[in-house]
C-alpha cells in the first residue's frame, strides 16, 4: 500500500474534532486559537523524532530530507486547542478570572516556574542515553504535577482531562490501525521502543495521549489566571478571558 500521504490524512483528521468544538463552543474560541497557535510550534521539533522515533513518509518527503514536515505543524495545532478545551466542553463548564486576593495566594509564588517546567526540564532530559519521546512525556507530566502543586484547583480537571485526551487519542490511533494495517510496523521504530503495544498501538503513543493531557487540560488557565466552574447558565465568552 502507497503510505506516502497517510501521514497527512490522519493529522489533518485531527483539524476535524477541532472545527467541531469551535463552532459548538464559542466562549472558548479563544482559548482553542491561542493553545493551538503555540502547540503547533511543537511542530517544529520533528527532526528530534525523526528517525529516532518514528520515520513517517511526508509530503514532499521533508521528513526524510530535513527532518522537518508540513503534517506535523498540523497535527500539533489540532490536538493543541482540542486539549485545552476537551473537558470544559464535555463537562459544560467555563472559564472565569481568578480575584487578585488568590492571585497573592503564597501557593502562587511558583506559578511562572510551574507554567513553563516542561520547558526547564526538558533539556537535560535530552541528554539521557533513551528515545527521545520519554524526554517529552515525563516533561509534560512534570509540569502538570507543577500545575498541581501551584494550584490545588487545578487537580480534578488535571487528572481527567489526561483521561479524557488518552481515550481521545486512542480512537484515532486505533482508526490508523484499521485503516492501515503494517503502518505502525512500518513507520515507528520499535525495536528502539518499549515493544509494548496495547491492541496494536505503542504503549509510547498511550503516554503521550495521557501526558499532553494533563498539561494542556490546565495550562491554559494557568498562563491566563483563569479557573474552571459550572456557571448556571450558558455564556457566550467566558468572563476569565483575558489578555
Amino acid at each position: 500500500m502507497n503510505t506516502q500521504y497517510v501521514w497527512l490524512i490522519w493529522s489533518s483528521a485531527f483539524l476535524c474534532p477541532w472545527l467541531v468544538l469551535f463552532l459548538l463552543l464559542p466562549a472558548h474560541r479563544k482559548a482553542m486559537w491561542r493553545t493551538s497557535l503555540v502547540t503547533a510550534l511543537f511542530g517544529l521539533t520533528e527532526p528530534i523524532f525523526v528517525p529516532a522515533y518514528w520515520n513517517p513518509p511526508s509530503l514532499f518527503n521533508l521528513a526524510q530530507t530535513t527532518g522537518f514536515d508540513i503534517e506535523s505543524l498540523i497535527f500539533c495545532f489540532g490536538i493543541g486547542g482540542v486539549g485545552a478545551v476537551l473537558y470544559n466542553g464535555l463537562t459544560g463548564q467555563a472559564l472565569i478570572a481568578v480575584g487578585d486576593h488568590e492571585r497573592r495566594h503564597s501557593h502562587h509564588r511558583w506559578h511562572r516556574l510551574a507554567v513553563i517546567a516542561p520547558v526547564l526540564v526538558s533539556p537535560p532530559l535530552y541528554l539521557l542515553p533513551w528515545n527521545p519521546i520519554y524526554p517529552g512525556i515525563v516533561a509534560m507530566t512534570f509540569g502538570a504535577g507543577a500545575a498541581i502543586a501551584c494550584r490545588r484547583d487545578l487537580t480534578i480537571k488535571t487528572l481527567i482531562g489526561g483521561a479524557v485526551f488518552l481515550g481521545y487519542y486512542a480512537l484515532f490511533m486505533a482508526a490508523l490501525i484499521l485503516s492501515v494495517p503494517g503502518y505502525i510496523e512500518q513507520v515507528w521504530n520499535l525495536p528502539a521502543l518499549s515493544g509494548v503495544l496495547v491492541f496494536g498501538i505503542p504503549l509510547e503513543e498511550l503516554l503521550f495521549g495521557a501526558a499532553f493531557g494533563m498539561y494542556w487540560s490546565a495550562v491554559y488557565e494557568h498562563l491566563t489566571w483563569t479557573r474552571t466552574v459550572r456557571l448556571a447558565a450558558p455564556v457566550g465568552v467566558p468572563a476569565g478571558e483575558t489578555g
